[in-house]
C-alpha cells in the first residue's frame, strides 16, 4: 500500500512539473529535463509512468486540465436557479485570483488547442472534448435559468454558451498577446454586461 501510494505522488509530481513546463514554453518546447530537474525524479521514474513525452502530454489535458476546466467553470455551476448570477461571480473570482505572470502566460487550455491541434490529432481530440463539456455545462445551467424563470427564454442555451467560452477565451488571449492586463479585464466587464442582458426583466411593481 505505501508503495502504491508513493508511485501516485510521483506520478503527480510528475504531471504538476509538466503542467507548468508547458504552460511556461508550449508543448513541443518543453524540456523532460527541466521537468526532471523541478522534480528531483530520474528518467526511470518519469518513464514507468509515462512512455513517452506524448503520453506525459496527453495525461496532463486528460487531468490537469480538465479538472482545472471543470473546478473553475462547471462545478460551481451545478444545481444553480440562477445561472447569470453565478457566472458572474465565477468571472468576477478569476479576475481576481489572477497574477500578471498568469495573464502573461495565458490560458493553458487555449494555449494548447492554438498550438497542438493542427499538429496532433491526439490532442486535438482532448482539447475538443473539454471545450464541448465546458459548453455544455454553461447551456445546461442557462437551460435551468430558464426553466426557474431567471434567463430570458429567447436565449438560445447552446449558442450563448459558445460564444461564452470563446469570449473569455479570447479575451485572455488578446490580453496575452498586449501584454496588458487591463485589456482583460475591460474585456471581462464587457462580458459581464452581456450576461446581464441575458435576465428576465423584473416585473414592474403595482402601485
Amino acid at each position: 500500500m505505501f508503495t502504491a501510494r508513493k508511485s501516485d505522488q510521483t506520478r503527480e509530481l510528475l504531471l504538476r512539473a509538466a503542467f507548468d513546463e508547458i504552460h511556461r514554453n508550449g508543448f513541443q518546447a518543453a524540456s523532460l529535463s527541466k521537468i526532471l530537474a523541478d522534480t528531483g525524479l530520474t528518467k526511470g521514474a518519469l518513464y514507468h509512468h509515462f512512455p513517452n513525452k506524448t503520453a506525459l502530454g496527453y495525461a496532463v489535458v486528460d487531468e490537469l486540465v480538465t479538472n482545472e476546466i471543470t473546478q473553475r467553470w462547471l462545478a460551481p455551476l451545478e444545481n444553480q436557479d440562477d445561472p447569470i448570477t453565478a457566472l458572474r461571480t465565477l468571472l468576477q473570482e478569476a479576475g481576481k485570483s489572477l497574477r500578471p505572470a498568469d495573464i502573461m502566460l495565458g490560458c493553458p487550455l487555449n494555449n494548447l488547442a492554438q498550438e497542438m491541434s493542427p499538429v496532433d490529432e491526439g490532442f486535438r481530440e482532448r482539447i475538443n472534448h473539454i471545450y464541448n463539456v465546458w459548453r455544455g455545462g454553461i447551456a445546461q445551467a442557462l437551460m435551468r435559468g430558464q426553466a426557474n424563470g431567471t434567463v430570458r427564454t429567447d436565449v438560445h442555451p447552446g449558442e450563448t454558451a459558445a460564444f461564452l467560452v470563446a469570449a473569455m477565451e479570447g479575451c485572455m488571449g488578446m490580453a496575452k498577446n498586449a501584454h496588458d492586463p487591463d485589456l482583460l479585464f475591460n474585456c471581462g466587464k464587457s462580458l459581464i454586461g452581456y450576461l446581464e442582458s441575458l435576465r428576465v426583466a423584473p416585473k414592474p411593481r403595482v402601485r
